[in-house]
Order: C-alpha cells, then structure tokens, then sequence
C-alpha cells in the first residue's frame, strides 16, 4: 500500500507517521523548513504515549515526482485545496482514492469537483497536535481517530482496507455508514472551538467555567446544527446535546489549531469554519448570530495580519 500524506503537519504528519512506522509505505509532501528537517532528520512524534521517529521519512515537494498512490491524504489548509487539488492531478491514478482529512464542510464537494465523486472518500480525524519546531509533531492529548466513508454510505473494499491499515497502526479508524452526518458534526464542534478560543485567545478550559463564554459556545453549537438540518443533513435528535458533551471532553489545555494560527500571524481557515456556517445559514435563512460576531471580529486577521 502506497499513500501520499500532503501536508505533513499536525494531522498529515501524525497519522502518515504512525502508518509509515507501521510498514505502509507513506510519501509526506511538506515545503520550507519543515521538509528540510524531516529529510536530513526524518519526521518525529512527541507523545505522552512514547516518541516515535520516522528515521527514513519519504518527504518531497515535487509532487509530480510521486507514483500515483493507492491513497491520498489532503490534510492542507482549507484555502489551499483548490490549487493543491490541481496539482495532484497527475498523480491521481485510476487506481487512487482521495481521502479528505480537513476540517469544514465543503472540502469534499471542491475534491469532487476536481477528481469526480467516485474517486473521493469524505473522512474526519480527531487528534491535538501541532509543528513545535521544524521536523517535529507534539501531540499534546492523548486520543487519535480516524474515521472515513464512502459519499453513498457503502461498506467498499478500499474503505476496509483503509481502515484495517489505520487499526493496526494504532489509531482508532471507523468506516462510516454516514460520513456526511460525521464531518457536519466535526465541524459544528470545531467551528464553536475555532470561534471561541481565537476570540477570547483562551483555553476550552476557561470558556467552559466561565457562564458567560460557555452560553456562547452552546450558541455557536445550536447555530450550526440549525444550519446543517436546514441544508438537509441526517443529524441525530440529540445532535446539539452530543457536541456538547465532546466540548465538555476535551482537556481544560485544549485551543483550535486555528488559535495557533492566529498566534503566529498566519492565514486563517476562518473563512470555511464560523465563515461557511454563516454564509450556510443565509443561504438557509437561518440566524447566526453569535458565530456572526466571531466570524466579524476574527475577520481582520484572516490574511494573517
């Protein structure tokens, strides 16, 4: 089994990693600094349960170099998936499926649009990671998931296939009978932790014992879940109650990764988080209001200033 990982960072890098040093053979796409480590050093995880270090990592940014893999990981930036989707088309094979890792809820429709439905896999992952230095991944929690399916629900060859090579990497992978209804929920509770964390720059810990904050992300919850029915999405009754308790889950340390980005002056995925639920429920007729403010007041940094 051959699979390309572009963008090996936090969730790229993490489960390429764990595949790689499972005897799967992994191609990371990486660029600057960080492509720079990973091929003099090769690619390390920093975990609580134990380091891990990809001695001989494959890393490259010539893409049109790479053999057409058996998968590919698009685990980039939101804004980046058009202009990374065309330039994977040569390696795209008749033989490659495309697994979209990413956040939001549009990143599988550009994918489908580019390399047709039947080549494309919708997925979600759930790990806390970030690039700590050049060549090296610190997971900062201990969970990692993985879960991917077929657009039409079906239980197909190569979701199994994918998902046994996951498991016996050590990450926890599912096949999902309904994997829109999984990235819809995904990214209600990260477009809530997106908004809150970078707004108030805080921890899910100190949004969560405060009142105040805390309403706001259940508002940002409710919102997005409105939204989701209105577009026709197959979401539980207790949909909000279920994103609560995950909110409520997570380590008290715990920021989006969007935080982080915010943090170190860099572009933001706002516009495809609080961004898409906003424009999602205008289109629906349905009010955001509370992702409306944060959506408003983290739209001066959205190009990273």
């Amino acid at each position: 089994m051959h699979i390309v990982a572009f963008g090996a960072g936090g969730v790229g890098g993490y489960f390429g990693a764990k595949l790689a040093l499972s005897g799967v053979d992994v191609t990371f796409v990486a660029r600057g600094a960080h492509l720079d480590a990973i091929q003099k050093n090769g690619l390390t995880i920093q975990s609580p349960e134990g380091d891990m270090l990809v001695k001989s990592a494959t890393a490259t940014d010539d893409v049109a170099a790479i053999d057409p893999p058996d998968y590919l990981f698009f685990a980039v930036k939101l804004f980046d998936t058009e202009a990374v989707a065309e330039a994977c088309r040569p390696i795209v094979g008749p033989d490659t499926t495309v697994v979209s890792l990413q956040n939001g809820v549009e990143a599988v429709g550009i994918l489908n649009g580019v390399f047709g439905r039947n080549r494309v896999m919708g997925g979600t992952v759930g790990v806390a990671t970030v690039i700590s230095e050049p060549g090296v991944i610190t997971q900062t929690g201990t969970f990692n998931f993985i879960t991917v399916g077929e657009q039409d629900g079906a239980h197909s060859a190569r979701g199994e296939t994918l998902v046994t090579a996951c498991n016996l990497a050590g990450t926890t992978a599912t096949l999902s009978e309904n994997i829109d209804a999984d990235i819809w929920m995904k990214f209600v509770m990260l477009s809530a932790l997106s908004n809150m964390t970078c707004v108030t720059r805080l921890p899910i810990g100190r949004l969560r014992e405060t009142p105040e904050t805390r309403a706001m992300l259940h508002a940002c919850v409710a919102e997005a879940i409105a939204v989701a029915r209105a577009h026709n999405v197959a979401l539980a009754n207790d949909a909000i109650e279920q994103c609560v308790t995950r909110l409520d889950g997570l380590p008290d340390s715990m920021v989006a990764s969007m935080l982080h980005d915010l943090n170190s002056r860099k572009p933001l995925e706002l516009e495809r988080l609080g961004g898409a639920t906003v424009r999602l429920g205008a289109a629906a007729n349905v009010p955001t209001p509370t992702q409306a403010f944060c959506y408003n007041a983290l739209k001066p940094h959205i190009n990273g200033a």
